[in-house]
């Protein structure tokens, strides 16, 4: 077997074919003589060419890719269709070499290149007949699927590297090739979160109903063994939705990516990771972001940022660039609000110092919109007119919810003169009302924290506001119906629990859940903590641990329930927590 080098610089074997040389034959069709050329074609397109009549071929027309011009891409097409991937590695290497001449000698076959090497990724089809049916799908049984990518990355390398605008070229074309969310888990997928929800509730019924059918019959027969050991169904780890399947298998398979390019025989290889950092973001911008209630492929930017705080520090940056610059859409700076807020809550490596960064950074915000609208024709309650400001005002209060015992930990005073210098009251009083528009789950742990501490008084307003609350009645087919939809900022939290039961493995060691409140917890945020209380002198409420990431809960602030939500379901967030105002 020869080298790759020793091959590429190797003459080729003579093999019987017909016709002269290619130089020959490209002559003659200039000339008009089409004969040769004819042959030529049908040669290349033989089905059963041969391996050696295949490296010939390239062999020639590597050297003769001058001739290779626009007139001639009927040729190149059909070049293009050679049987190349799925061949020895001689035909690999060879079909390779070629691509890089070609590129660089004529860019006008770039895109012709970049969509056979696209069309690639995607599996091929066979036909299953089924009574009397032919059933299409893509050929995923193919052992040699994993080896056959390797070899197409390595042709989007070579190509990239003779032509280096080819990513602005390649992004249309994998766009137009991707996704087929009904196919394999090869492919991209896409399901709603209620749908995954559903699923796995109704498949723990039927599990819960058989478990206790089957101990029923067989409780007098069960081995003293195997009462000692765990027996796990070889189906716990798989989700019920097939979809949230693939799903899941795919953000496996990506953060197992994102791993390895960064880190480098185990430690963190910073030019790597920001190289990735910056294409992520430019898939996040495009993709992510404008995407409404997404559940779970964002999370790939929660964890390449766990790797390195400024990572972490950058993507907020990142974000609060979108959020405070008017000239972004509306809905895109609500959005950025939101994930700072998400971010901020639930990213364990984020630490309280970087939170009361931003926090500063946010607030400030509020105050100067405060000042340049509250005077203004525009000063009243309207979510078309301030929305990224009502985005603000959750994204703060959601971090206050999750951060506010860090905040006070440690030293009492010093963290209420900090939580005192943001002046809650001025943002929450003013003539915009967020405490109207913003989530009522957040309002009232907002209002129950603030008020112990005595930040601010949000029980007056609150009330006011339900006064004032008109619902919206819809008539339908079955009569007409209230609406009570209170969230009309139709807002979401992007870093609510992670429920894909393989991936979330990589996500919960750094994520933050939230603690149930018990009712002791639910009593103290009753009680205000009393006027002058020493620096030293520890509050009730901070003897409590901080929240742990043990499991998923039910009660925290959530965007999705059902009467303060956009279109899915969570869990592990704070729901519907009401704290009874305070007589």
């Amino acid at each position: 077997m020869l080298g790759a080098d020793e091959f590429i610089s190797s003459p080729p074997r003579k093999t019987v074919r017909f016709g002269g040389t290619l130089t020959e034959i490209l002559l003659k069709y200039e000339k008009g003589d089409t004969t040769d050329f004819e042959l030529l074609k049908h040669q290349l397109s033989d089905p059963d060419i041969k391996d050696a009549q295949i490296i010939n071929w390239l062999h020639e027309f590597r050297a003769s890719v001058a001739y290779l011009t626009k007139e001639l891409e009927q040729l190149v097409s059909i070049l293009l269709k050679l049987p190349w991937l799925r061949r020895s590695r001689e035909v690999v290497e060879e079909y390779l070499g070629f691509l890089g001449n070609l590129v660089s000698a004529q860019t006008v076959h770039l895109r012709p290149c970049l969509r056979m090497i696209v069309s690639q990724f995607v599996p091929p089809r066979i036909t299953i007949r089924e009574d009397d049916v032919d059933i299409s799908d893509s050929d995923d049984d193919d052992e040699n699927v994993s080896e056959n990518f390797d070899t197409c990355h390595r042709a989007l390398q070579t190509v990239a590297r003779y032509v280096p605008s080819t990513p602005q070229f390649l992004m249309p074309i994998l766009v137009e090739f991707f996704p087929f969310i009904n196919k394999s888990e090869r492919t991209l997928v896409s399901t709603p979160q209620q749908d995954i929800e559903d699923a796995e509730e109704t498949a723990n019924n039927c599990a819960s109903e058989e478990k206790s059918t089957e101990e029923g019959l067989f409780d007098m027969e069960e081995d003293e063994d195997r009462k000692g050991n765990k027996v796990v169904s070889p189906s716990i780890e798989r989700m019920a939705h097939p979809l949230a399947e693939r799903l899941d298998i795919l953000m496996t398979i990506l953060f197992s990516y994102i791993k390895d390019v960064c880190h480098v025989d185990g430690k963190l290889d910073i030019s790597n990771t920001k190289d990735l950092y910056r294409d992520l973001v430019s898939v996040f911008d495009k993709l992510i972001l404008p995407t409404h209630a997404s559940c779970h492929v964002q999370y790939f930017m929660f964890y390449i940022c766990s790797f390195k705080l400024g990572l972490a520090e950058a993507f907020l940056d990142h974000l609060w660039k979108k959020l405070q610059d008017p000239n972004n859409p509306s809905v895109i700076r609500q959005t950025a609000g939101s994930y700072i807020g998400s971010f901020l809550a639930r990213a364990k490596f984020i630490p309280i110092v970087t939170v009361k960064a931003c926090l500063d950074l946010l607030v400030n915000w509020l105050h100067k919109y405060i000042d340049n609208q509250d005077t203004g024709a525009n000063a009243y309650c309207d979510v078309a007119l301030h929305g990224p400001f009502y985005s603000t005002c959750q994204a703060v209060f959601y971090t206050l919810i999750f951060r506010h015992k860090q905040l006070l930990d440690g030293n009492l005073r010093k963290g209420l003169s900090y939580l005192q210098s943001l002046n809650f009251e001025r943002i929450v009083m003013c003539q915009l009302n967020p405490l109207k528009i913003c989530i009522p789950s957040v309002v009232n742990l907002f209002a129950a924290i603030t008020r112990k501490y005595q930040l601010v008084f949000c029980y007056t307003i609150i009330e006011r506001n339900n006064r004032q609350f008109i619902p919206v009645v819809r008539s339908g087919t079955g009569g007409d119906l209230v609406q009570t939809c209170t969230n009309p900022l139709d807002s979401f939290f992007p870093f609510d629990p992670y429920i894909l039961k393989r991936s979330k493995k990589t996500i919960d060691p750094m994520y933050q859940f939230w603690e149930e409140l018990s009712a002791e917890d639910l009593e103290n945020l009753k009680k205000p903590i009393k006027k002058g209380t020493s620096e030293d002198e520890d509050d009730d409420f901070l003897k409590g641990e901080t929240p742990q990431n043990d499991g998923v809960v039910e009660i925290a602030p959530n965007s999705y329930k059902s009467n303060t939500r956009s279109p899915v379901s969570s869990i592990g967030s704070p729901a519907d927590c009401y704290v009874p105002y305070p007589l």
